[in-house]
C-alpha cells in the first residue's frame, strides 16, 4: 500500500508540474476576453489580493482584520510603516547579534580563518599546535593528487574567501584527509578559546532575519520592498568581503530607504561598501593617481595613508559599477547611454572606495589590544580618496561635469540618473511587473512613471498610483503572479499560522527551489517572471516543500493543524477554504481527491494543497 500511495503522489506531482502554468495563462486570457475590471473582484478577493501582493500572504484572521479597518486604510497604513508598531518581529530578531554590529566588529568577531592565521604567524603569535596543524594541512595538499576539495565553512571555499586570502590560499587537502579534520578542529578550538565565531554565521543570521521579519512583521509592504530593492541592487554574498559587508547593507542602505526618494536610495547604494566591493569600484583609480598624491584634507590623507598606495593597487579605471549603475540600477539597457558615457561615469566614481575593505588585521589587532591605535573602527566603511580620483572634466549624457569637483562628480552623476526620464520608465516598469503582471500594462507604467517624475522619485507615491489603479485591482491581475521561492515559503508559513526560528533548514528549502538569499552571482538579480520558476523540477521541489512543512519535517518550523471531522472531501474543502479562500479549479480539486485514500492523514491533504497551481500563484 505504501508503494502504491508513493507512486500516486509522484504521479500527482508530475501532473501538477506539467500543468501548473496553464491555469495562469488561461485565467488571464479569460479575464481579458470578458473585459473584467476592478469591480469584478469581490470585497474579500480584493483583500486577499492586497495581502498577497503588498505582503507575503494572509495569516489566519487577517482577512477579517483588514475588512474591519477598511482596505484603503490598510493600504495607506502599509505605505507608512514607521507608524506601525512591530514588537513581535523586533523580538524575533533581537538575539541575532550580527544585525547590530558594525562591519569592523564583524571583522573582529567573525574573522576569516586563513587571514587571521597569516596575521598571527607574521607577528609570531600563532600557537604551536595550530601552526603544526596548518603546516601538516599544507603538506597534505601538496602531496595529494585528488582534485576533490572539501566544502567546509571553517575554511572558506575560494569563491567565498576575501580576494587577498584567495590569492594566497594554499589549496586544502581532499575530503577524507585526516590532516584536514585536525586543522578544522584546531581552528574551532582556537576560536572557542578566544571568543571568536566562524564567519558563515554572519550570513546565517542575516538569512534568519529576512525570514523572521517577512513572516512576523506587521510592516509587510516594508519587507516586500526590502526584498524588491535587495534584488534590484543585487549583491552576491559569495564575493570576497561581501559576507562581512552585507549586514550593514541590509540595515543601513536598503531598509531605511525602501520607501524613500529613489535618489536617496541610489546614493546610499553607491556609497555602500557592499556594492563598492561587489562591483569592484573600490579598486577603481585614475591612471594619473600618482599626480594627485598629497591632495585633500588631513582626515582624507590619514585614511588614504591606510589604504594601499596607488602603485600597489590594480591599475586603472574599473567600469563595472558604472555600467551596471546605468543598465540595471537606473536607465535600463535601452535607456539611451553609450559606451562613452560608461567610461565618463567610471571616471566620476574613481576614489569612491572602502577603508580596510577586507578587514585587514582587525581580529589580530583586537586580540592584542591594538584595535584603537590602528583605527580599526573604520574598517569596512566608505570614504572618498581624493588622491586616486580623476579630477578632469567629464561629460555624462550630455551634461558637463566641471574639473576639480572631487566627490561631487559622482554625486552629480547620481542626480542626473535619478531624474532621467528613462529611469522613471525603467523603475515604474519593474514595480508594475512585480506588483501587477509579468506583462506590465503600458498605461499603468506610464502613469506610475509620471508620478515618479512629478514627485521627485518618491517611491511611496509611485506605489500608491499602482495600488489604487484599476489594473492592480482587476481580475486579470488576481492570482496572476507565480510566487518566487522566498515568497512561497513565507506565504505557506504565514497561511498555516506556523512558528519558525528562520533557521538554516528553512533557508535551505528556499535555496533548493532556486532562490538562495544573497545567492545570485550576477548583478541583474533573480527574475520576476513566471517562466523562470515554472518547470517540472522546480515545481516538484515546491510540492516536496509543502509536504515537508505540513508534516513538520523542517527543523525549526512547527505547524499545528486543526482537526476536521468528516470524509476526505469535507476535510479537503475545509482546508481549501482556509488556505485558498475556497478558490480552486474543478480539475485541480478532482485531481486532489483522486490522490487521497480514506486513511491518509490531514498532513498529506494540506501538503498537496500547498503544491497546487493555485497556491503557487498570488
Amino acid at each position: 500500500m505504501k508503494s502504491k500511495n508513493f507512486k500516486k503522489t509522484v504521479a500527482f506531482m508530475l501532473l501538477l508540474a506539467l500543468t501548473a502554468a496553464q491555469p495562469l495563462v488561461s485565467g488571464q486570457k479569460r479575464a481579458k476576453s470578458q473585459g473584467l475590471a476592478s469591480h469584478d473582484l469581490t470585497g474579500d478577493q480584493r483583500i486577499v489580493h492586497v495581502l498577497n501582493r503588498l505582503g507575503f500572504g494572509a495569516r489566519p484572521g487577517d482577512v477579517e482584520r483588514v475588512k474591519a479597518m477598511g482596505l484603503d486604510n490598510y493600504i495607506n497604513q502599509q505605505l507608512n510603516p514607521e507608524k506601525i508598531a512591530d514588537t513581535v518581529a523586533e523580538n524575533k530578531v533581537r538575539d541575532l547579534s550580527v544585525l547590530n554590529m558594525t562591519t569592523a566588529e564583524l571583522y573582529e568577531k567573525y574573522p576569516n580563518p586563513g587571514q587571521l592565521l597569516r596575521q598571527l604567524q607574521q607577528r609570531g603569535k600563532l600557537p604551536a599546535d595550530l601552526a603544526e596543524a596548518r603546516e601538516n594541512r599544507v603538506k597534505g595538499a601538496k602531496n595529494s593528487t585528488s582534485s576533490e576539495m572539501p566544502k567546509n565553512d571553517s575554511m572558506p571555499a575560494p569563491e567565498m574567501a576575501p580576494d587577498a586570502a584567495r590569492n594566497n590560499q594554499n589549496p586544502p587537502p581532499p575530503l577524507g584527509n585526516p590532516e584536514n579534520e585536525k586543522y578544522r578542529q584546531a581552528i574551532q578550538e582556537y576560536y572557542r578559546e578566544n571568543g571568536l565565531q566562524q564567519p558563515q554565521r554572519i550570513i546565517g543570521e542575516l538569512h534568519a532575519s529576512r525570514i523572521l521579519r517577512a513572516v512576523y512583521s506587521e510592516r509587510q509592504l516594508q519587507e516586500v520592498m526590502v526584498d524588491f530593492w535587495t534584488n534590484h541592487f543585487n549583491v552576491f554574498a559569495g564575493k570576497g568581503a561581501d559576507r562581512w559587508l552585507l549586514p550593514a547593507y541590509d540595515r543601513d542602505t536598503i531598509r531605511p530607504n525602501a520607501l524613500a526618494k529613489f535618489s536617496t536610495l541610489l546614493q546610499a547604494t553607491a556609497q555602500s561598501p557592499a556594492m563598492l566591493f561587489y562591483l569592484d569600484n573600490f579598486q577603481s583609480v585614475s591612471p594619473n593617481a600618482n599626480a594627485n598624491r598629497g591632495r585633500g584634507g588631513p582626515l582624507q590623507r590619514l585614511l588614504a595613508d591606510r589604504q594601499p598606495k596607488p602603485q600597489q593597487q590594480r591599475r586603472g579605471i574599473n567600469e563595472n559599477y558604472a555600467r551596471e549603475l546605468m543598465e540595471l540600477h537606473t536607465l535600463g539597457v535601452d535607456g539611451g547611454y553609450t559606451q562613452k558615457d560608461v567610461q565618463e561615469v567610471a571616471r566620476c566614481f574613481t576614489g569612491w572606495t572602502i577603508f580596510q575593505p577586507r578587514g585587514g588585521a582587525a581580529a589580530a589587532n583586537a586580540m592584542m589590544g591594538e584595535g584603537a591605535r590602528r583605527n580599526a573602527g573604520n574598517a569596512g566603511t566608505f570614504f572618498f580618496n581624493q588622491r586616486v580620483h580623476d579630477d578632469g572634466e567629464k561629460t555624462v549624457l550630455g551634461h558637463k561635469i566641471p574639473a576639480g569637483g572631487g566627490i561631487k562628480d559622482g554625486l552629480m552623476v547620481l542626480d542626473i540618473l535619478a531624474h532621467h526620464p528613462s529611469t522613471a520608465k525603467f523603475i515604474a516598469t519593474k514595480l508594475v511587473r512585480h506588483f501587477v503582471s509579468d506583462n506590465p500594462p503600458q498605461a499603468l507604467v506610464d502613469r506610475a512613471a509620471a508620478t515618479f517624475t512629478k514627485t521627485d522619485g518618491d517611491i511611496r507615491e509611485t506605489l500608491k498610483t499602482i495600488f489604487f489603479s484599476n489594473e492592480f485591482n482587476s481580475t486579470e491581475a488576481y492570482r496572476a503572479k507565480i510566487k518566487r521561492p522566498f515568497e512561497l515559503v513565507i506565504s505557506a508559513i504565514r497561511t498555516l499560522g506556523a512558528e519558525t526560528n528562520g533557521g538554516p533548514q528553512t533557508h535551505q528549502w528556499i535555496a533548493r527551489m532556486g532562490e538562495p538569499l544573497y545567492g545570485f552571482q550576477t548583478p541583474n538579480g533573480y527574475s520576476d517572471a513566471a517562466e523562470s520558476w515554472v518547470n517540472t523540477g522546480a515545481l516538484l521541489e515546491r510540492m516536496n516543500f509543502g509536504l515537508a512543512l505540513a508534516n513538520n519535517r523542517i527543523p525549526g518550523t512547527r505547524v499545528s493543524l486543526s482537526k476536521v471531522n468528516g470524509d476526505q472531501s469535507k476535510v479537503m474543502d475545509e482546508y481549501l477554504k482556509s488556505l485558498l479562500a475556497g478558490e480552486i479549479s474543478s480539475p485541480t480539486r478532482e485531481t486532489l481527491l483522486k490522490q487521497l485514500d480514506p486513511a491518509d492523514p490531514v498532513t498529506k491533504v494540506v501538503g498537496l494543497i500547498l503544491g497546487t497551481p493555485e497556491f503557487q500563484r498570488q
